[in-house]
């Protein structure tokens, strides 16, 4: 395996990885599947690929673990269904299942990363027999919310807010997609910012290499981020199909790490992990880094998962 000179392996190492096809809940889903052992199952977020785990597939390979590295339905090489209701969590969690069920395997330790994480929350809520640990990297679990989200949002954040802008099918599609560069390289959470033009070709962000964004970019430029999209125009839908799942606990072996500086933080509150995970075994804040923490910080957040996973 070659490696950059700080330690990243390189694209032509992501390339080599096997991958397979899985068809699972009337879906297709184009997985890496790589190493020997117990089964982690690492789900990727908006806007993202199974690429944005390129750093940990080897070292948990090389410690002893099977690494399953779905693009996630509505990404990449994946099944894109065009209809929002398809992407609540319940329907995002039975992917994962059929997963399973698919490669003979009775239950996985799931880890996500944004969507991600919100996905496998949800998973082992609705199916904890399927669920061996969970760790959530960036959002945070919470109680469910007394209303709807979407509305919340609106009200509190207003109409600009990006997850708000985000739900009228078509609008931020077509935005998004004009400049898809510059779409992976925004962090902005209004939707003024997305909508403006820029001056220049931004440069890739510090942690990443020009070959790096190319891949994301050349994916986005096949793929559009309609996909992506339709998990935030699901999440009413989603408030409304877990409402059998409230109140319930995750007892199982589980996680959270975030960054110090992750933009998530200022609408949603990881001060309530307790209220929903029962065996929070780590609970890890990376000073200075921001979302893309398992890309940015690979070394500690590889690490981390280690450190959890074989404590397991």
């Amino acid at each position: 395996m070659s490696t950059g000179s700080a330690g990243y392996t390189e694209v032509a190492d992501w390339e080599r990885l096997p991958v397979r096809r899985v068809a699972t809940n009337g879906i297709e889903l184009s997985v890496v599947d790589y190493g020997e052992g117990p089964a982690v199952v690492l789900c990727h977020g908006f806007p993202e690929l199974a690429f944005s785990w390129r750093h940990q597939v080897y070292p948990l390979a090389e410690a002893g673990f099977r690494v399953l590295i779905p693009d996630m339905r509505g990404y990449g090489d994946s099944s894109r269904p065009e209809d929002p209701d398809g992407y609540d969590a319940l329907t995002l969690a039975a992917d994962l299942v059929g997963l399973l069920d698919a490669l003979g395997l009775a239950d996985a330790v799931f880890v996500g990363h944004d969507w991600g994480a919100s996905t496998v929350w949800n998973l082992a809520l609705a199916h904890p027999d399927r669920v061996r640990a969970v760790a959530g990297l960036s959002v945070p679990i919470t109680p469910r919310s007394p209303a709807p989200p979407i509305p919340i949002l609106r009200k509190r954040l207003g109409d600009g807010f990006y997850m708000v802008w985000f739900q009228e099918p078509g609008v931020a599609d077509a935005v998004l997609n004009a400049d898809v560069r510059r779409t992976l390289l925004s962090d902005d959470i209004d939707a003024a910012a997305w909508q403006s033009a820029a001056d220049e070709e931004s440069p890739p962000r510090p942690f990443m290499t020009e070959a790096e964004l190319d891949v994301f970019v050349r994916t986005f430029e096949r793929t559009g981020f309609t996909g992506g999209l339709n998990y935030y125009r699901a999440m009413d839908r989603t408030w409304e199909r877990t409402e059998p799942l409230a109140g319930r606990t995750i007892d199982c072996p589980s996680m959270f790490l975030t960054g110090s500086e992750d933009l998530v933080a200022r609408f949603m509150s990881a001060d309530r992990l307790g209220a929903v995970l029962t065996d929070l075994r780590e609970n890890v804040r990376l000073e200075g880094a921001g979302h893309w923490v398992q890309q940015e910080r690979p070394d500690e957040v590889t690490g981390a998962l280690l450190r959890f996973l074989q404590a397991l």
